[in-house]
């Protein structure tokens, strides 16, 4: 018997393996394991722990702009505050999200036996923990963008670079499983839409990730040694940034569109009637990575003559709204199921569609944001971006892992439950990025807590959006809590 089937079997009879094992026993088996779900599970629970002091740190933040005057925290770790939010939503908590929920439902979506190469999925799991680690650690000790202690601004290059080694790794693990380890029954162009969706965004990671990684790579070599070429700690957000802002973050949330679309058709006769439209939309939403490999941004110049206009509305509309059509067509084709169906809504649906929507929200900011007229750029219009576009694809994991609770835990959710907690959260993102949609037009400096216009109307954005980091926090500890439940079923997770 293999080291998997050893892990399947074990994982299939959890109380077997606790009672003879141990929990030395156990723990060591967790470490080493090959288990597609529960090396899903740890991704899953890593992001959780990411999550947490993403929206610890907001809130922090969001204080400290509340009052300028206030000193929650020592004036010169601002900048590192903000450059663990920005590491952490995009590294932290979007990109490994659907990795870990791909690891878990893809090989039972296309009829594997295991995921492609397990062990490689282990190594991205760890690469990744380590890295997110030396990141927590190196902003602590003054480090990362703007840091102070030189040796804590390279061991923040050096953790960023061991994340993307590992959600890279774990992407070619899902990648090959799709394509390669799929069962002969299953055919490309009949897989299920998350499979196809997390088979676009994985190839996008695996595209674009290097290209991160070498940029990287230079900044930290320069860094190191003489600091001539790329800025130095100061240069650090220049060179790297695109890892963590818009449109990469775009590719990271491409599974939400498949999570989505399979929550809402929920019948074989309705996903076949949809698939080529939600194929077309999964695709056309990649298109992301257009600029995500060229490391531009497409500004649309309101100023000039017409045929100005026009020479820069077409990349615009290229680069940036053509995700959105993307985005649309998938809505529209849910929407249309929903109508058509007959069932009854599903619980999960509830957060997976307000989820989309804001992530739909924060990529039509980022369009508004390209509009050079609009004057956006270096305001904290472009956090409120981020955080519609990052919440929101907690809001999808939410009827992601409520959808597939029991091929995650062996157990149903109370859907009552999962209903409130979408509609929940879905306030909370609304409070904690349109605010920072107006104080963006009022010029609110991004990563500052001071210098502010109109201290206050700033005072009741910045108050709103503490509010609304708050009110997510509660939503997230609320659902885990829900998950974490024992239940009265004796069902078990199918292998």
């Amino acid at each position: 018997m293999s080291a998997l089937d050893v892990n399947s079997a074990l994982s299939a009879n959890p109380s077997h393996a606790h009672g003879s094992i141990g929990v030395v026993g156990t723990t060591a088996e967790w470490i080493t394991t090959t288990d597609h779900k529960r090396i899903g599970r740890l991704f899953i629970s890593g992001v959780l722990i990411w999550l947490i002091g993403v929206m610890g740190v907001a809130v922090v933040l969001g204080v400290e702009r509340i009052d300028p005057n206030s000193s929650v925290v020592p004036v010169d770790s601002i900048v590192q505050l903000f450059s663990f939010f920005r590491t952490g939503i995009a590294l932290g908590v979007m990109a490994p999200l659907f990795i870990g929920l791909g690891i878990v439902i893809i090989p039972l979506q296309v009829g594997a036996r295991a995921i492609a190469f397990a062990r490689l999925s282990l190594f991205g799991f760890y690469s990744w923990l380590i890295g997110s680690g030396v990141v927590v650690f190196s902003i602590i000790g003054n480090g990362g963008p703007s840091g102070g202690n030189m040796a804590m601004v390279d061991a923040y290059l050096l953790g960023v670079g061991l994340i993307i080694v590992g959600l890279f790794a774990a992407s070619i693990s899902v990648v090959t499983t799709v394509i390669g380890n799929r069962s002969s029954s299953v055919p490309m162009a009949e897989i299920p839409m998350f499979a196809w969706s997390v088979l676009v965004g994985g190839v996008g990671l695996i595209v674009t990730l290097p290209i991160h990684l070498g940029s990287l790579i230079y900044a930290a070599v320069d860094h190191h040694y003489d600091r001539l070429v790329f800025g130095g700690n100061f240069g650090i957000d220049k060179w790297i940034g695109g890892a963590f802002g818009q449109p990469q973050t775009f590719i990271y949330v491409i599974p939400v569109l498949g999570v989505l679309a399979e929550i809402a058709a929920t019948s074989d006769r309705m996903r076949k009637t949809m698939r080529t439209g939600l194929y077309f939309g999964v695709g056309i939403m990649s298109t992301a990575l257009l600029g995500a490999v060229t490391g531009t941004q497409h500004l649309f110049e309101w100023t000039g003559s017409m045929s100005d206009k026009l020479i820069s509305a077409i990349p615009f509309a290229l680069f940036n709204l053509l995700p959105l059509l993307g985005i649309l067509i998938v809505l529209g084709m849910s929407l249309l199921a929903l109508k058509n169906d007959s069932s009854g809504l599903l619980a999960p649906l509830v957060p997976a569609l307000l989820g989309v929507g804001m992530v739909f929200t924060g990529m039509l900011g980022h369009a508004v944001q390209m509009i050079s007229s609009a004057d956006l750029s270096g305001t904290v219009f472009e956090e409120g971006v981020s955080v519609y576009i990052g919440y929101g694809a907690v809001l999808v994991a939410i009827g992601a892992i409520a959808h597939w609770s029991n091929e995650l835990w062996g157990k149903s959710l109370p859907y009552g439950v999962i209903i409130g907690l979408g509609v929940a959260g879905f306030m909370a993102t609304v409070f904690a990025s349109l605010p920072y949609y107006i104080a963006g037009f009022t010029n609110q400096t991004a990563n500052s807590v001071a210098d502010f216009k109109d201290a206050g109307a700033n005072a009741l954005w910045n108050t709103s959006v503490t509010v609304g980091h708050v009110l997510m926090a509660l939503v997230v500890i609320g659902f885990v809590s829900v998950v974490l439940k024992p239940s009265h079923s004796t069902t078990e997770a199918t292998s």
